[in-house]
C-alpha cells in the first residue's frame, strides 16, 4: 500500500506528494476532490467507510513558485539510480565533475555524476576521455515532475497525472 498521496493544482498539474491523512482531510473538507481512489483500500472510521485517496486535486488554483530540483548530493544520487556513471558499482560513491572545476567544469546538473571512489580517482583532473573512461549516461537536469514519479514511493495510478 502506498501511503503517499499525489496532490494535483486545479489545472492538474502536479504540486506536491502528501499523507494519506493529509489528502483525506482536505477531501473531507472540500478543499480538494479524488480523483483516484487507491485500489481497493479504504480508511475506516466507526460509524463510515471511505475510499482512499491516490491522486487529488485542489479546488482552488495555488500559485506555486517555480519548482525546480535542487542540486544536491543525495539528488545527484538519485537521478543516477546510487550507481557509479562509469562502472556501474553501488559501492563507496561520490560526486564526480565530468569537466573537472579546476578546468573551469561548473557546479552544476549537467556536469556533475555519481562515481565510485576508484573510477573518481581513476579519472582524476582529467575529462573522461582523457581518463579512458565512459559515461554509461550523460548528465540531465530532472524536471520536478519526473522527480516526484521517481522518488516519491508512487503508483502506476500517478502516470498519467506526471509528464514523462
Amino acid at each position: 500500500m502506498n501511503n503517499r498521496v499525489l496532490v494535483l493544482n486545479q489545472d492538474f498539474s502536479p504540486l506536491m506528494v502528501c499523507s494519506v491523512q493529509r489528502a483525506f482531510i482536505l477531501v473531507y473538507l472540500n478543499k480538494s476532490e479524488m480523483i483516484r481512489p487507491a485500489n481497493g483500500h479504504k480508511l475506516r472510521t466507526v460509524t463510515a467507510s471511505f475510499a482512499m485517496p491516490s491522486v487529488i486535486r485542489l479546488n482552488r488554483y495555488v500559485r506555486a513558485p517555480y519548482k525546480g530540483v535542487n542540486l544536491t548530493r543525495q539528488n545527484i544520487f538519485r537521478r543516477d539510480n546510487n550507481e557509479c556513471q562509469y562502472c556501474g558499482t553501488h559501492k563507496d560513491l561520490t560526486l564526480d565533475h565530468v569537466i573537472p572545476s579546476s578546468k573551469g567544469g561548473p557546479h552544476s546538473w549537467l556536469n556533475l555524476v555519481t562515481a565510485c571512489k576508484k573510477c573518481n580517482a581513476k579519472k582524476g583532473d582529467f575529462s573522461p576521455e582523457a581518463a579512458g573512461l565512459l559515461l554509461k549516461r550523460k548528465p540531465y537536469k530532472p524536471s520536478y515532475a519526473l522527480f516526484l514519479r521517481d522518488n516519491s514511493g508512487y503508483g502506476n495510478d500517478w502516470d498519467e497525472y506526471l509528464v514523462k
